[in-house]
Order: structure tokens, then C-alpha cells, then sequence
């Protein structure tokens, strides 16, 4: 398993947030200082979006181009459209810019639904979608997921995400349940998994075959604990550092990384811890970062 960053912990969110991030320069320099061996896109325009541009900047860092977040409102049909088209620009992008096998990193639209944002970390089964809506969100998903294979020949995986409407445990199992294995797999991201009230261990042994990317990121549980008792929306969370530094929350790292080996995982593991523009020290945590995943054989 092979290691990289991704943008989101230099401050470089989907959100539209306040505050100023890092340039794409610093944060590719960076990643390669502190040990990385490859990145996520971030959000489109961050990166260079001409390919030998942006082949060029990563190729001088030796850094390997392994996936592009892509978030849409599956929810509502009328966003479908407008969708496939940001997704089929990311992928051409992605196909001439990649050398080794790249998955486009779809999602829900996270941090635009007032009602799940206020309840990110304690969603209850009545803040879910309803049976038609669920019709919808997976219709748009395999249209969406179909386009970008067929035109591109890359593969989407499925991010569920705190904030958006595929949260839970239980979410994210319906979510199985209704889309093509063939066509779509999941993205594990631990510490969305365990704030939304998993264990990363059970899902990975739950989806083994489905798993196709994985994201590492801690979750604080002092945080999550003061989030749910404050009632804290989901970037106030964030502010406070719910998702903190590896080995300082209460993911069990090594184990995942058993229950991975024991399933055969061997794609990239990105390390993502999420921080808002501005906030903290991402090279020194990232540094740190590193190395724990190194204590634990990575």
C-alpha cells in the first residue's frame, strides 16, 4: 500500500469557506518534504487544469496523481446533468494527466443541506432520505458513474461523508445494497466512518470487495463527544479539530490496517486530515502525520 496527501489538510475544502488556503506550489512542495508519494486533485481550479501543465508539476515532484474528489447533489435530479458534466471534465482531466489507474471520488454536494449539516456526527433515521429520494440519489449515482467509465475509462468510487446525506453505518449499507458492485465502489474514509458512528474495522471487513480506496483520517473523541453534547453543526466540529492528527483520536489504525492487508487491499491509502483555511501547522502535521503511518509499517 502506497501512501499520499491530499489538499483538504493544507485547508483546501469544496465549502467555499472563508480564509485564505495554500497555493497548489506549496502545498505539491510540501507533500513531497514531508514524505508523500502521491495526491488527490483538490477542488477544480487549484490545481493547474492544463494536462502538461499539471503533468509537469507533479512529475517534478515525483508525485503520482491518484484521484479527484467530485461532489454533486444527487438528491435532486435536476442537478444530475450539471453533474456528469463537472465529473466527465475531472476524468478527461485525470486520463491524460495519470499514469497509473486513477478513480474519480464522487459524493454527495456535503455542507450544503442545512439539516444534515446541523446534525453532522448524530444523524437520526428520520433526517435520511426517503425511499423515491433514495431513487433518485442512486439513479443519478450509476448515470454518473456509467458516463465517466464509458467516456474515460475510469472507475468512481463513492465517499460517504459527514454532512451530506450518506452518513451512517446504515446509510452507507443501503447504499450498497442499491448500487452496482460492478460499476461503483466505496471509498473508506475512517474518520468519517467512525463520526458517523461506525467502526472502520467492521466496514472494511462488511465491504472487503468493495473497498477500492481508502482515506485515513483520525477522529478526536473528546471532540466528537463535546460535538454531540454542544450539538455543534458540522463546521463548528471541524473548527475544533474533530478530526485530528493520527494516533491522537480513537481510530485504531494498526487494526485497520490488519483488517486491510487481511482483504487484499493494495491501492493508495490518502491521508486527509481535514482543516478549515488558515487553521493549524498542515506541514508539521503532516510531517507527523508520516511518520506514525510509518511506526505502524506504512
Amino acid at each position: 500500500m502506497r501512501v499520499a496527501n491530499a489538499p483538504c489538510s493544507w485547508g483546501v475544502l469544496e465549502f467555499n469557506m472563508e480564509g485564505k488556503a495554500a497555493s497548489y506550489a506549496q502545498v505539491l512542495d510540501e507533500m513531497k518534504e514531508t514524505g508523500y508519494s502521491g495526491t488527490e486533485l483538490g477542488d477544480w481550479g487549484f490545481m493547474p487544469t492544463e494536462p502538461k501543465k499539471l503533468r509537469k508539476e507533479l512529475q517534478t515532484r515525483e508525485l503520482s496523481l491518484i484521484a479527484a474528489f467530485v461532489p454533486i447533489a444527487f438528491a435532486e435530479k435536476e442537478k444530475h446533468a450539471a453533474g456528469e458534466a463537472t465529473a466527465l471534465r475531472t476524468a478527461r482531466l485525470l486520463a491524460e494527466v495519470a499514469d497509473n489507474e486513477t478513480f474519480i471520488v464522487l459524493a454527495d454536494d456535503n455542507g450544503k443541506i442545512a439539516l444534515r449539516t446541523k446534525y453532522a456526527g448524530r444523524i437520526k433515521p428520520e433526517h435520511g432520505l426517503s425511499t423515491k429520494q433514495w431513487q433518485v440519489f442512486v439513479s443519478g449515482l450509476h448515470c454518473i458513474a456509467d458516463a465517466v467509465f464509458t467516456k474515460t475509462g475510469l472507475r468512481s468510487v463513492f465517499h460517504h461523508h459527514c454532512a451530506g446525506y450518506v452518513e451512517t453505518p446504515d446509510e452507507i449499507e443501503t447504499l450498497m445494497h442499491l448500487t452496482d458492485e460492478e460499476l461503483i465502489g466505496l471509498c473508506l474514509d475512517t474518520g468519517h466512518y467512525r463520526f458517523g458512528g461506525g467502526a472502520p474495522t467492521s466496514a472494511i471487513k462488511r465491504y472487503s470487495n468493495r473497498i477500492w480506496h481508502v482515506h485515513f483520517k483520525d477522529c478526536h473523541p473528546e471532540v466528537m463527544r463535546q460535538s454531540k453534547t454542544e450539538e455543534w453543526d458540522y463546521f463548528e466540529s471541524l473548527r475544533h479539530g474533530v478530526f485530528c492528527e493520527l494516533g491522537k483520536g480513537d481510530v485504531d489504525f494498526p487494526s485497520v490496517v490488519a483488517a486491510l492487508q487481511n482483504c487484499g487491499y493494495d491501492g493508495w491509502i490518502v491521508l486527509e486530515q481535514d482543516v478549515l483555511p488558515g487553521m493549524g501547522h498542515p506541514k508539521e502535521s503532516a510531517r507527523r502525520n508520516r511518520a506514525y503511518l510509518r511506526s505502524i509499517g506504512l
